[in-house]
């Protein structure tokens, strides 16, 4: 089966294709598609926003798409970055932009009350217009000093309290299990392999 993963992301496509290995399915990133168009993330949900990519691109390639938005969302800043966790400190910003900018906004706020979660919602959009959804969340705390290597985004500064790692520090196939994106992916994989 052969899906087309909405993202440019490689570090996105890498941790998907890791959880998909033992299944029999092709999966491609937009990098494969010159021409594919940007989309615009102007939803006010992640749900939203997956939605529109996997519509799109699924009409533009003619192809069973599958899209994803995610975000991390800090309590006690009212659920920022939210839908704008990409772009947190602007259009273009890098991720160590984006995390200085977290950091920033939760200095004075005490360890223990910087609790988050990482939010996911996964669309698989067929050609012939059927959707489904995937949606999981995974909860931690947001700590000042950058720990790992592993992953992107605010992956070095989200702590996993149970494992007492940031996710950045988290081997892979724990945080594939664990993750937003794990999780959701774990709901499509049952839907697209029931046992």
């Amino acid at each position: 089966m052969k899906i087309v993963f909405a993202t440019k992301n490689e570090g996105k496509v890498r941790e998907i294709r890791e959880m998909l290995a033992a299944e029999d399915i092709e999966l491609c990133s937009l990098n494969a598609f010159a021409q594919a168009p940007d989309i615009v993330e102007d939803g006010k949900t992640y749900l939203e926003n997956a939605l529109k990519k996997a519509k799109i691109i699924s009409e533009f390639t003619g192809e069973t798409v599958l899209a994803d938005d995610s975000g991390l969302e800090v309590d006690v800043l009212g659920g920022e970055p939210g839908v704008y966790s990409a772009r947190y400190a602007g259009e273009g910003a890098t991720d160590e932009e984006n995390n200085a900018k977290l950091l920033g906004r939760l200095k004075d706020v005490p360890p223990t009350a910087r609790t988050a979660a990482f939010h996911c919602a996964l669309v698989l959009y067929e050609t012939n217009g059927r959707w489904r959804a995937f949606e999981a969340r995974w909860p931690g705390l947001i700590i000042d000093e950058r720990r790992g290597t592993n992953g992107f985004g605010y992956d070095p500064i989200f702590l996993d309290p149970a494992f007492n790692k940031t996710a950045a520090e988290l081997p892979p196939q724990i945080k594939n299990t664990v993750s937003h994106r794990g999780q959701a992916f774990a709901l499509l994989k049952s839907h697209l392999c029931p046992a």
